[in-house]
């Protein structure tokens, strides 16, 4: 076999259906991939998927054997977008036990994130939908804390430095107002690691929660949470096709479009209520005191509902003296 017929390393293990390309190039790296039995750490060497033996943790992985498969998941909270977790926290395959091949998320959602994720074991869609130079855009909806004024927006929509780069987000729009919150849409391409969450906390703003309803033309919709279902790989490409650049005219085509109507906030002004970038009010919602703040909030509740409750009591038995008494107790 001449040169032509090999690739390289990582593309092989992620056609293979192991993980992507990048987390194969982690793997490598590693230590933790042998060609032929001799470990190989070389990031861009080849091999011949006709000739080589590859293994990944001492398991062989043979292309021969793949049968390709594609499926949209609605992931709900508390479930981690990784193959295992070294804390023992739920993943994503945990959710679908009953798919017996070997797939892997594509991208991922924090532990505290929700909404669509695709997992597959094709790794050559798998990084079409990843690498940035395909300009796959990413809907997300994101509810936070406080109100939004347009100064606020202003600095959503500025972004956030990242090793000396600017980080911006494609669009920002306010969704609907509540009292003390405000829903966003964020829409992404390059899809930095929490990157929403990085460009909230650059504006002093706190998220509640955070959900992706589309990549590209693909949509959460009718997907309840934890749960999922199989697509083609023609179906899956076609609603990919959405928001990419086309080779030929240059011009973008159009992504998934929310039925939710932009609040003009020039027009309309924020809510009457704290700001959202209040330096004190709702940095206790933040990732790392999260589920601290919750439950100190609902043992307040229980202790308000238990005291209510004994009060109540109180009521109840002095009325029923009253009562067998015949007279007031007071």
């Amino acid at each position: 076999m001449g040169s032509d017929s090999k690739i390289r390393l990582q593309k092989f293990i992620a056609d293979c259906g192991v993980t992507s390309r990048r987390k194969a190039e982690e793997l490598i790296v590693q230590g933790r991939v042998a060609v032929n039995g001799a470990i190989e750490t070389t990031l861009g060497s080849k091999v011949n998927p006709d000739e080589d033996v590859v293994s990944v943790d001492g398991e062989l992985v043979d292309l021969a054997t793949i049968s390709k498969v594609y499926l949209l998941m609605h992931k709900p909270r508390g479930y981690v977008t990784t193959l295992d977790d070294p804390e023992g926290r739920d993943t994503v395959l945990d959710l679908c036990p009953e798919v017996s091949e070997r797939i892997y998320p594509v991208g991922r959602l924090d532990y505290l994130s929700e909404g669509l994720l695709i997992l597959t074991n094709d790794g050559d869609v798998a990084n079409m939908i990843m690498h940035p130079k395909h300009n796959v855009q990413k809907v997300y909806e994101v509810k936070v804390f406080g109100a939004v004024s347009m100064q606020i927006l202003a600095k959503l929509k500025e972004g956030y430095v990242l090793e000396g780069r600017k980080i911006r987000p494609e669009a920002v729009r306010v969704i609907q107002q509540l009292e003390n919150k405000t829903w966003l849409e964020f829409r992404l391409s390059e899809g930095k690691n929490r990157e929403i969450r990085n460009i909230c906390e650059a504006a002093g703003v706190t998220i509640d929660k955070l959900k992706r309803v589309a990549i590209a033309n693909i949509t959460v919709d009718g997907i309840a949470p934890g749960k999922y279902r199989f697509v083609t790989k023609n179906e899956l490409l076609r609603g990919l096709e959405g928001g990419k650049l086309n080779k030929w005219n240059k011009e973008k085509k159009e992504s998934y479009r929310s039925s939710k109507k932009t609040i003009n906030i020039s027009k309309k002004g924020a809510r009457p209520s704290t700001p959202a970038d209040d330096p004190k009010a709702f940095v206790k919602f933040r990732k790392e005191t999260y589920y601290t703040t919750l439950n100190e909030i609902k043992q307040r509740k229980e202790e308000i509902s238990a005291k209510a409750l004994a009060e109540t009591k109180v009521v109840s038995n002095v009325k029923k003296i009253t009562k067998r008494d015949g007279r007031r107790p007071f």
